[in-house]
């Protein structure tokens, strides 16, 4: 079932690593990108489970910024792979940064550029004369 939805959200915005994806600023927006990364990370790029799964969470953390504190209307999804590496960028119109906040146990919010960090190898943002990318970068081994 989770892989016909996979597979639908690739049929319906397109494919990733081969252009930007425009989704639109939603709260489910955060499961299509999901999706999308998992169909991706899993069957074309052969990453492990361990990897393919952070790789996703660290995919929804970045949409889940985008879509709740940008007010943009639509933002990009990219995801390439080159040597040893992989890098998704997530594109929105605001030029506000996000910032990484020191997280207490119990906060129920705020965690998602903390996890950002913890998981990817760097990270960072990329002003643009419209807007910002904010990306992620991961090691991976080459098959």
């Amino acid at each position: 079932m989770e892989d016909e939805r996979a597979l639908k959200a690739l049929e319906l915005f397109g494919n990733p690593t081969e252009h930007e994806v425009q989704l639109p600023s939603r709260p489910e927006s955060a499961a299509t990108a999901r999706r999308l990364a998992q169909v991706v990370v899993l069957r074309h790029w052969g990453l492990t489970p361990k990897m393919t799964e952070d790789a996703v969470l660290l995919v929804s953390e970045l949409v889940g910024n985008a879509v709740r504190h940008t007010g943009a209307r639509i933002f990009g999804l990219r995801m390439r792979r080159r040597r040893g590496w992989i890098r998704v960028e997530v594109r929105d119109p605001s030029r506000g940064l996000p910032c990484l906040m020191p997280v207490q146990e119990l906060d129920v919010s705020g965690r998602g550029l903390m996890l950002v960090d913890k998981l990817s190898d760097r990270w960072g943002v990329d002003l643009l004369p419209r807007g910002k990318t904010t990306w992620f970068e991961m090691r991976v081994a080459d098959r």
